[in-house]
């Protein structure tokens, strides 16, 4: 009975302890600097963590669960030296893809998609030195492109749109389909949205 009741204590002793603890921490923000190896070129930069309200709440939780959950299950929330928590918005590089409605209505659909994959290659190869260009495929961003595919009513608008655009400085590639030599969608190089986007407004997207 004595042991139990000494065991009790330091129970309720620890949990003390660290309640106390605890409301320290929650008026302070606690640096974190990342070390690297030694001689090593990575570079690393001063991050510190805030501890949230319901880790200060839940102590004994902590406790008992932080032997059997990942970190990232830990209510923490990262800040920056700046006190941001999230990244700024970032101008996403888009291309834009344009067809033709008349042609969706009378043609295979299996021969429109392959008109605007024309289109699409040929911009971007044609500008792969583009800095824009480079950073669309770069090795991190292949597998989440961003593309805009719309529609214009025919061959008329297509000509009008490329005009457009052309006048513009917006480089694009106008797909010329052979040997029936005529304009069957359009699509231009990577451009950061904010750019290109304004030329596109007014059309509707391709359903």
């Amino acid at each position: 009975r004595r042991e139990k009741k000494e065991n009790l204590s330091n129970h309720y002793g620890m949990r003390h302890v660290l309640d106390v603890t605890m409301r320290y921490l929650s008026a302070c923000t606690v640096p974190l600097r990342l070390f690297t190896p030694s001689g090593s070129n990575l570079a690393f930069s001063n991050t510190s963590f805030r501890v949230t309200h319901s880790i200060l709440t839940r102590p004994s939780q902590l406790i008992s669960n932080s032997m059997s959950q990942p970190a990232a299950d830990l209510n923490v929330v990262a800040t920056t030296k700046d006190g941001l928590q999230q990244p700024e918005n970032v101008d996403v590089v888009v291309q834009y893809v344009v067809l033709r409605r008349d042609l969706i209505d009378s043609w295979p659909l299996g021969s429109v998609v392959t008109q605007g994959c024309h289109a699409s290659v040929s911009a971007v190869w044609s500008n792969k030195d583009d800095p824009d260009t480079i950073d669309y495929c770069s090795p991190d961003k292949i597998d989440s492109m961003h593309k805009v595919t719309l529609e214009v009513k025919g061959e008329t608008q297509i000509k009008n749109l490329s005009e457009k655009l052309t006048s513009g400085g917006i480089i694009h590639k106008l797909w010329i389909e052979q040997p029936e030599n005529i304009p069957t969608c359009l699509a231009t190089k990577p451009y950061p949205k904010s750019i290109v986007s304004s030329y596109f407004k007014k059309l509707k997207l391709c359903k």
